[in-house]
C-alpha cells in the first residue's frame, strides 16, 4: 500500500471510527480493500455491513438500489464512504438508509486540488483511482444532511461528518 494511503487509514481509523459505538448499525459503501471492516470487527464492533459492487463484500451491489439489496431505510446508525462520494452521487440513498440522528462519514479529494492527488498517484504516494472523479463535490454544498465537521488534510483531502437531521415533530416529542 502506498505510503499516504496507509497513513490516511490510521488516522481515519482514530477520526471517525473509534468514536463509534461499539454495538452501532454501521453500513460500509465502497468497502473495496475492507480495511474498514477488518478493524472495526477486529476491534469488537458488531454491527458492520460492507457493500461494494465486487465481492468479498458482504452485499454486493449498487448501492443506489439498496431496497433490492434487502437494506432497511432508517437503518444504520452510521454510514461511512471513503473516497466514494467523488465516483458516485449517493447522497439520497445514504439520507435514507440513515437512522434521523445516524452520521455519514465520508472524505474525497478537495475538488479543486484532485489534479495534485493525480501526481500523487502517478508517482507511486497515493492509491491509484479505480474510476474517474465525476462527482467531485466540496463538502460545504452536501445535500439533505448537517454538518457536524468538515476539515480538510494537507489540502487535498476533505474529511466529512454529517448527521441526518431529527424531524422536526420528532424533536418536539423528545
Amino acid at each position: 500500500m502506498p505510503m499516504l494511503s496507509n497513513m490516511a487509514q490510521r488516522r481515519k481509523i482514530d477520526y471517525f471510527l473509534r468514536p463509534l459505538p461499539k454495538n452501532a448499525a454501521i453500513l460500509e459503501i465502497g468497502c473495496g480493500a475492507r480495511w474498514v471492516g477488518e478493524f472495526l470487527r477486529s476491534d469488537g464492533y458488531t454491527g458492520y455491513i460492507g457493500n461494494d459492487l465486487v465481492p468479498p463484500a458482504d452485499i454486493v451491489g449498487d448501492i443506489r438500489q439498496w431496497d433490492k439489496l434487502g437494506l432497511k431505510p432508517d437503518h444504520f446508525d452510521a454510514i461511512v464512504a471513503f473516497e466514494v462520494v467523488e465516483h458516485v452521487d449517493l447522497f439520497r440513498e445514504a439520507y435514507d438508509l440513515l437512522k434521523p440522528g445516524g452520521l455519514f462519514l465520508i472524505t474525497s479529494p478537495v475538488p479543486e486540488m484532485d489534479w495534485a492527488m493525480q501526481l500523487l498517484e502517478a508517482v507511486g504516494l497515493n492509491q491509484k483511482r479505480t474510476s474517474p472523479h465525476d462527482h467531485l463535490i466540496d463538502f460545504r454544498q452536501i445535500p439533505f444532511f448537517e454538518t457536524v465537521e468538515i476539515k480538510r488534510v494537507a489540502g487535498l483531502s476533505q474529511w466529512g461528518i454529517f448527521r441526518k437531521p431529527i424531524a422536526l415533530n420528532q424533536q418536539l416529542a423528545a
